[in-house]
């Protein structure tokens, strides 16, 4: 197996897609304009959950053009946008709202117009609080509004948009939103959780289904994050109890996905606790959930040790923080670029997917402007550069890797964390909305013109 850090140079194809990726609710702002309606983390930011609101964000709605002639100036052939469910149908399942169509057959048109080629995220969290109103994803009325939605999107936006990302981390919205209560919408229930996670995961299978009937031609896929783990100790007890992390966090979702049902150690441990309900899965719900997929997206931040204990907790290993101690991030984050070209390689022998893009990876450091107004995020080029060379030394050992996203284009509104945490290549000030582009942003332009990292 290569080595990142014996490849002094090196090089990628022509054909290498490059790219930095951003979510609506993260960047766009507009909440009340152009018929808009409410998502779930709009009502997650009134109850006060929020550093940030995301009423206006990084107002990327009316300042879409700027951004775009940023992404043009960075030269990256590809960008990855997600579209906001609410600004589409406002209400989830009925009347279709023209002006969010218009907005983003707009937003394409304008990164056609610049040679950039788009790749739309259909479900990036920001549910129709109408439908959550509803029952949310545990009602599998949310299945079918979410298939009408796709078929809605996709044929407005048409062969333009070259590659579709069903569901964005559906782990995230699962656990996060509906196990923990700490994301959106704020439900703290096990039971809640897994018929979340299967109705997401049934709904991205139906959603490529859509997709291709609108589109012949068109590419899809899905975003899944991971957490690679290891155990702390040789013991049979943390082995096992890594074993059930990986089941909990990573496994629970890829198995499916590529038709090998849901683990079975994980479902066994889940049915003796009472967590999975009965009648969870329908008949055709595990032949959807495994539609063929084009390509594998592959959220990759960072990786994790578990003992016992921690088999079901994924919090940060270190505490977030302005000053983080040496070999983490600002989130609290473990830096191991190695680890992602260890996951590659797993996923790639495990699944034998046909193809992997890299759809986010970056990290948050909150270096701002100096006296003169360089901000010189020496510690994000660090992390970035040794993983694109990880990724690159997977690709060596054979892994279809075919594209790479730096999450993310500009700092936004990172969730919970508002603009505390921020991982763009652009600089944005949080009461101007100035964007300035970082001392990154101009090393990520060099890489993707040249395709190739010199010494490091």
């Amino acid at each position: 197996m290569s080595n990142p850090s014996d490849m002094a140079v090196v090089s990628f194809p022509p054909d290498f897609i490059w790219g930095v990726a951003t979510s609506a609710f993260q960047i766009e702002g507009g909440r009340n304009e152009a018929g808009k309606g409410d998502s779930i983390w709009d009502r997650f930011s009134d109850q006060g959950r929020l550093r940030v609101p995301g009423d206006v964000a990084c107002d990327h709605f009316h300042r879409w053009e700027e951004d775009l002639d940023l992404l043009e100036r960075l030269g990256v052939p590809t960008y990855r946008f997600s579209v906001s469910w609410p600004r589409v149908i406002p209400d989830g399942d009925g009347r279709v709202n023209q002006a969010g169509l218009d907005f983003y057959r707009r937003l394409v048109a304008g990164l056609r117009d610049r040679g950039i080629a788009p790749v739309a995220t259909l479900y990036h969290w920001d549910l129709p609080q109408a439908l959550q109103d509803k029952g949310g994803w545990a009602s599998r009325d949310t299945i079918d509004a979410f298939a009408r939605y796709s078929r809605i999107v996709a044929g407005a936006l048409g062969e333009e948009t070259g590659q579709w990302i069903t569901q964005n981390e559906p782990w995230v919205t699962a656990m996060l939103g509906h196990r923990d209560g700490i994301f959106a919408p704020g439900i703290a229930d096990w039971r809640t959780a897994l018929r979340v996670g299967h109705h997401l995961l049934v709904g991205h299978g139906l959603a490529a289904q859509e997709i291709r009937t609108v589109l012949s031609g068109a590419s899809v896929g899905i975003a899944l994050d991971c957490r690679p783990v290891e155990a702390v100790s040789e013991s049979d007890q943390d082995r096992q109890a890594a074993r059930h992390f990986d089941g909990f966090r990573n496994r629970w979702f890829f198995d499916p996905v590529f038709g090998l049902g849901y683990p079975d150690d994980m479902m066994k441990s889940y049915q003796d606790r009472g967590r999975i309900e009965p009648d969870l899965i329908a008949a055709d719900d595990m032949r959807a959930i495994a539609t063929p997929i084009d390509f594998l997206g592959v959220n990759y931040y960072t990786t994790v040790s578990v003992g016992v204990g921690g088999e079901e907790v994924d919090r940060p290993e270190a505490e977030p923080g302005p000053e983080p101690q040496p070999g983490y991030t600002e989130m609290g984050w473990r830096v191991d670029p190695d680890g992602l070209a260890r996951y590659l390689r797993y996923l790639s022998g495990t699944y034998r997917p046909l193809s992997i893009l890299v759809t986010e990876n970056g990290a948050g450091y909150s270096d701002g402007p100096d006296e003169t107004g360089v901000i010189d995020d020496r510690r994000r080029i660090d992390y970035l550069e040794s993983h694109v060379r990880s990724m690159a030394a997977a690709r060596l050992d054979g892994v279809p890797v075919g594209g790479y996203f730096v999450w993310s284009l500009m700092d936004n509104v990172e969730w919970l964390e508002g603009f505390s945490q921020r991982f763009g290549l652009v600089w944005v000030d949080e009461t101007t909305l100035e964007r300035i582009p970082k001392r990154s942003f101009d090393w990520y332009r060099r890489l993707v013109t040249t395709g190739t990292l010199s010494s490091p």
